[in-house]
Order: C-alpha cells, then sequence, then structure tokens
C-alpha cells in the first residue's frame, strides 16, 4: 500500500467520515482557508490512481468513496512507522514515548490491559 502526502492524508480523513461525497462536500469540511476545488479534485484523482478512493456518477456529477478503510491504512503505517524507526520492535516504540514521557503511567496500563484481554 502507498502512503500518502499530507494533503491526500487529510482528504482520506474526510472521505472515512462522510464515506460518500462530491469534491463540494469534502471542500465544505476542510478548514479555512480553504484550498481551490480545482485542487482537491485533482488530489482526489490522485487518490483514485493509488488506489484509494473509487467514483460513482451522480446526475451530472461524481460521488466518490474510500476503497481502503482507515483501519487498514492506519495498521499499514504504525508498522511502516514501527520498522523504519524501531527496527521492527513495538516495545522499542513504547520505549520511546516512555523516555520522552509522552506517554503516562496510567496510558501504559490501559495499554497493558488491552494486550492481557487480547490473551485470554
Amino acid at each position: 500500500m502507498k502512503q500518502l502526502t499530507k494533503a491526500e492524508e487529510e482528504v482520506m480523513q474526510l472521505l472515512w467520515q462522510l464515506e460518500r461525497t462530491n469534491i463540494a462536500g469534502i471542500l465544505e469540511e476542510l478548514p479555512d482557508p480553504k484550498p481551490a476545488y480545482n485542487t482537491v479534485s485533482t488530489i482526489v484523482r490522485i487518490l483514485e490512481s493509488k488506489g484509494f478512493v473509487d467514483h460513482e456518477q451522480k446526475g451530472k456529477g461524481y460521488l466518490y468513496y474510500p476503497l481502503i478503510s482507515k483501519a487498514d491504512y492506519s495498521q499499514q503505517s504504525i508498522n511502516k512507522l514501527v520498522d523504519g524507526y524501531f527496527q521492527g520492535s513495538f516495545k522499542s516504540l513504547v520505549s520511546f514515548f516512555m523516555k520522552r514521557e509522552d506517554l503516562s503511567l496510567r496510558e501504559l496500563e490501559a495499554v497493558l490491559e488491552e494486550i492481557k484481554s487480547k490473551e485470554s
């Protein structure tokens, strides 16, 4: 699965949220200052060419919808991050956040509880 640029990811987040929409619907949800209609349309076409999005005709326009689930993309992105920066070790990832104090003890305990619940 290909990686997305920041702009492509922003549009995908909206498509995952909206499920089916046209370019105007995406534009409506984007924060100000809003990009040009043609810019958003180009990003959506790029997402189509990468296999993330498809469309169906609705009247004179198109409705766009995601082909890749948010969960699948998230999993692939996390795996790439762990492989690229932490030598494939989730332990190293958690350790990194603990050392930076970005992960509280309470959050770590919650993660451990989730792991324990998956094991049983």
